[in-house]
């Protein structure tokens, strides 16, 4: 009967404890599936050339006032102060991008959309692609691992892995433009002299938030159209 007794007493313990180191072990996995991407991203930024711009003045306070309310799929909340740019005369209201190394094929990119989870955003004012200037477009980004190139809410999510000689191909109106990644770099949310024009050639910029599922800063991937 003794030897009963301390069984019975023993193996509800036993099966009390599993339950808990697995618990705690889901937990931690969970954990580590959130922060480990976004620590493994600012050891791999340091690749990217430096460039956080001192806040201009008084933007800051804008920024952080307006930083509780933040959506991030809405275009016009990613930077406090966007320059009012003359718009292009344009009876094209949309375009695709592709980007072979992440698997992005035929994107849509709305030239004047409202809702980053629906579709890519081309900040109005900026070239048009194959036009002189800088043609600006926005992407929505959470966590890598949640990564789909079909769903804009998570698009742009491995856009950090891209680099130099990577190529975007635009198409435009009928025409394939073939753009080639020369720089990468970041700033913070209110330095908009990536937004500026510059018609010494063809430039797109690509534009998302980091580290991977914050929007403390914002990741630019520059090209160039390549001439042939």
């Amino acid at each position: 009967m003794l030897y009963c007794y301390l069984k019975a007493q023993i193996k509800p313990r036993r099966r009390l404890y599993l339950i808990s180191f697995g618990l705690v072990a889901v937990g931690l996995a969970l954990l580590a599936n959130v922060f480990l991407p976004i620590a493994f991203y600012q050891w791999r930024s340091r690749r990217l050339q430096p460039r956080i711009i001192s806040p201009l003045v008084g933007a800051r306070d804008v920024w952080e006032a307006n930083l509780a309310g933040f959506d991030s799929t809405k275009p016009e909340k990613w930077f406090p102060r966007p320059p009012a740019l003359p718009a292009w005369q344009s009876r094209i209201t949309d375009y695709t991008i592709s980007i072979p190394k992440l698997k992005i094929k035929k994107a849509v990119v709305k030239i004047n959309a409202e809702d980053l989870t629906k579709s890519l955003f081309h900040y109005p004012g900026t070239a048009l692609p194959g036009q002189y200037g800088n043609g600006v477009i926005f992407g929505h980004s959470v966590l890598p691992q949640f990564f789909n190139p079909k769903n804009y809410k998570t698009i742009f999510s491995t856009l950090p892995n891209l680099k130099k000689g990577d190529e975007i191909l635009a198409d435009f109106d009928g025409v394939v433009y073939r753009y080639r990644v020369i720089q990468m770099f970041e700033v913070s949310p209110d330095d908009i002299s990536v937004l500026e024009q510059r018609f010494d050639s063809e430039y797109l910029s690509l534009i998302t938030c980091v580290p991977p599922g914050t929007y403390l800063r914002r990741l630019v991937v520059k090209a160039r159209l390549v001439k042939f």
